[in-house]
């Protein structure tokens, strides 16, 4: 008699395994620093307007002193407002701005001188911020630009404040780099009216102290 045999079973387990686990870390990146935007191309208008603060600035170079003082002399504030403003319009040039305002300061009210003078100094500025929007070529010459760039960068409005309140050229430059950053133009013209006010305010009393010990 035949005993029949079951089939044999399969002893091979199959254990379920889990899917491998990648190794790879992310390493965090460091912030990236924002760049300034590039110049854009020159324009006719770009041109033009770089030509006339060249030539503005060349035809102030010119002016004698004598002239400053009739000005102010015989116009008061009105040629104390009109001379700084024009003054004012020179890129990286000294001008007879804050001595019109020493001198004014010795005859007339010194808060009015400081003011008035002030507001010009500032609206005189906008030249520089208009060459850095056109797109100037000049910066490049002045070893100085690279580092107030950065300081425009990082502080913005306080870099133009603090070098407008400075009896330091370097406020062109700011002017420059700020609109070749795009600064917002009223954040620009405010940073620049407070400190060039607080500046011609100090020089205007300065004159009028001087007035005081040699009449």
């Amino acid at each position: 008699m035949t005993t029949p045999t079951s089939p044999p079973t399969s002893t091979t387990s199959t254990t379920p395994t889990s899917p491998p686990t990648s190794t790879t870390s992310t390493t965090p990146q460091p912030p990236q620093t924002p760049q300034p935007l590039p110049p854009p191309a020159l324009t006719w208008r770009s041109i033009l307007l770089l030509v006339g603060t060249v030539l503005l600035t060349l035809a102030l170079m010119m002016v004698p002193v004598e002239a400053v003082e009739r000005l102010g002399k015989h116009y008061s504030y009105l040629g104390v407002f009109v001379l700084t403003m024009l003054a004012s319009a020179t890129i990286l040039l000294p001008s007879p701005a804050l001595g019109a305002a020493l001198l004014a300061g010795k005859t007339l009210n010194p808060w009015l001188v400081g003011v008035l003078a002030g507001t010009a100094a500032a609206l005189g500025e906008i030249t520089g911020y208009v060459a850095g929007y056109s797109g100037s070529p000049l910066v490049a010459r002045s070893k100085w630009y690279p580092r107030v760039e950065r300081w425009v960068q990082r502080w913005g409005g306080m870099t133009v404040f603090l070098l407008a309140a400075a009896p330091l050229p370097l406020i062109d430059l700011a002017g420059i780099a700020a609109g070749t950053m795009r600064m917002p133009f009223p954040v620009y013209l405010g940073a620049c009216l407070i400190g060039k006010t607080l500046r011609f305010l100090m020089v205007a009393w300065i004159g009028w102290a001087i007035g005081q010990i040699f009449p």
